[in-house]
C-alpha cells in the first residue's frame, strides 16, 4: 500500500493499563507489533486503572494513539468484566460507546480497518452498513457460550445479553478470528459464520521478551528465594484462582500420586501455584483434604519477571483447567522449554501434542491427570526433550513475528475485496 495502513484496535482491556490477563496481553502485543510494522494504530480502550504505570513504552510509539472510552460498572466491581452481571451489562454498554468511537473514525476516513475484541465493537457492528472500513472480529475464547460445552445455568442465563451482543458483532464482521483451530467447531456452533468468514490466527507470545524476562539463573534464584532446593521436583501452575482453572482437580491428582506406592510418594517435590483469585480458599482446602498442604506453595501475585523465573525453575508445567480460551500461560511455559500436562479444553490441543511436548487428559478427571503426572515424571531426560519441542512449536507457530504477518495478510485481503457502497 502506498500509505501506512491505519487500524483501530478496540478492546475492553489491555496490558498494563488494566492488568495482565490473556486478553490484556493479546491486545498489547497486537498493538505493539502492528506499530513495529509501520501500521498506524488507534487503540480504543477504557481509562487506565489507578495502579497502572504512568508510562507505557509500547504506547509511546508515534504510530500509536490511545483513545479512552469510559467503562461504567457497579460500585466495587473491577474493569476486567469478570462477573456475570458486569459482563452482561457494563461490558456491552462499553461496546456500544467504543464501537461508535470507531465508527466516527471510519466515517471520517481516519482508519482503514476496525479490529475488535469481543463485544467491545458492538456500536460499530450495529452501524456496520454506515462505514466502509472492514470489521475484523476476535471473540476470544467464547466463555459466555461455554465454548466446547454448555455453561452452568447461572452463566447460561446471566450471559444471555452478552451472547446476543457477540452474535451481532459476528454477523457484522467481514472476518472472524479463531484463536485456535480446535475452537472452530464451537465457533461454528455458536456464531454460525458464513463460509470463508473464519480465519485461524492464534494468540501468541513475544519470545524475545520472554527470554529477556528470565533465564536459567533466574530459575535458580527464585527457587532459593522460596527455600526450594535444586534437586526438588517442581510442579508449576499459573493462573487466576477460580473454579474454571481446575486447580482443585490437580490437588486431588497430586494426592493420588503421593499415596504410598504412587509416583511421588518417595520423591522430594513441591507444587507451586502462582496467582490469586476468589477460589483460593477452596484450593487450599483441597490441598489439605488430599494430604499435600505441606507440599504446596501458594506463591500469590507475582511480577511478570518472577512468573517467567518460575517457568525456568519448573520441572513440569501443569494446566488442569476445566475451561480455557487460548492459554497464554501454557505458551509461556513452552517458550521456556517446559513439557506440559494439560486438559483437552479450549485451544490447548493446538499447543500440547501428546507424545511430542506433553500430555492431554479430559477436564475434571483427577485419575487421568494423576496417571499423566506419573508418566511425565518417570523420565527427566524425556521431559527435557519434550520441553525443547515446546520451544520449537512456539517459534514456528505462536511467535508474534509470525502472527503479525498473518494479521497483515488478512487486513490486506479484506481491503482488496471490500465492496464500496
Amino acid at each position: 500500500m502506498a500509505r501506512s495502513l491505519r487500524v483501530a484496535v478496540v478492546a475492553r482491556a489491555v496490558m498494563p493499563l488494566h492488568g495482565i490477563g490473556g486478553l490484556e496481553r493479546s491486545v498489547h502485543d497486537l498493538v505493539r507489533h502492528l506499530a513495529a510494522r509501520d501500521v498506524a494504530v488507534t487503540l480504543i480502550t477504557p481509562p487506565p486503572r489507578a495502579d497502572a504505570p504512568r508510562v507505557v513504552p509500547a504506547f509511546s510509539s508515534p504510530r500509536v494513539v490511545v483513545r479512552h472510552v469510559p467503562y461504567v460498572t457497579f460500585p466495587g466491581a473491577n474493569r476486567r468484566g469478570t462477573t456475570i452481571l458486569d459482563r452482561s451489562t457494563a461490558y456491552p454498554l462499553f461496546g456500544l460507546r467504543a464501537g461508535r468511537a470507531a465508527l466516527v473514525l471510519a466515517r471520517g476516513g481516519a482508519i482503514d480497518i476496525v479490529h475488535g475484541f469481543g463485544a467491545s465493537v458492538l456500536g460499530y457492528a450495529l452501524a456496520r452498513r454506515q462505514a466502509t472500513a472492514p470489521l475484523v472480529f476476535n471473540p476470544q475464547g467464547l466463555e459466555e457460550f461455554g465454548a466446547t460445552g454448555s455453561p452452568p445455568w447461572p452463566k447460561r442465563v446471566g450471559y444471555a445479553p452478552l451472547r446476543r451482543a457477540v452474535r451481532v458483532c459476528a454477523r457484522a464482521a467481514d472476518a472472524i478470528i479463531a484463536t485456535d483451530a480446535s475452537l472452530v467447531p464451537a465457533m461454528s456452533r455458536h456464531l454460525h459464520p458464513r463460509p470463508g468468514q473464519v480465519h485461524v490466527i492464534p494468540n501468541g507470545i513475544d519470545l524475545a521478551a520472554a527470554d529477556r524476562l528470565a533465564a536459567v539463573a533466574d530459575g535458580g534464584r527464585i527457587r532459593k528465594q522460596h527455600g526450594l532446593t535444586p534437586e526438588e521436583t517442581l510442579i508449576l501452575s499459573v493462573g487466576r484462582l477460580e473454579f474454571n482453572k481446575g486447580f482443585d482437580v490437580l490437588a486431588a491428582a497430586l494426592g493420588r500420586a503421593n499415596q504410598p506406592g504412587g509416583s511421588l510418594a518417595n520423591t522430594s517435590w513441591r507444587w507451586v501455584l502462582v496467582g490469586t483469585g476468589p477460589f483460593s480458599r477452596e484450593i487450599e482446602a483441597a490441598a489439605v483434604a488430599h494430604g499435600i498442604a505441606a507440599r504446596t506453595l501458594f506463591a500469590g501475585r507475582a511480577t511478570e519477571a518472577d512468573v517467567h523465573a518460575w517457568y525456568e525453575a519448573a520441572t513440569l508445567f501443569v494446566h488442569p483447567t476445566r475451561y480455557e480460551g487460548s492459554s497464554l500461560v501454557t505458551l509461556e511455559a513452552m517458550a521456556h522449554r517446559r513439557a506440559i500436562v494439560a486438559t483437552r479444553a479450549g485451544g490447548l490441543p493446538d499447543k500440547v501434542r501428546p507424545g511430542v511436548n506433553g500430555w492431554l487428559v479430559e477436564p475434571g478427571d483427577s485419575a487421568a491427570l494423576a496417571a499423566a503426572l506419573t508418566d511425565a515424571l518417570s523420565g527427566r531426560e524425556r521431559i527435557a526433550q519434550m520441553g525443547q519441542r515446546s520451544r520449537e512449536i512456539v517459534e514456528r507457530e505462536f511467535a508474534w513475528p509470525v502472527l503479525v504477518e498473518q494479521q497483515l495478510a488478512l487486513y490486506e485481503s479484506l481491503l482488496k475485496s471490500a465492496v464500496r457502497p
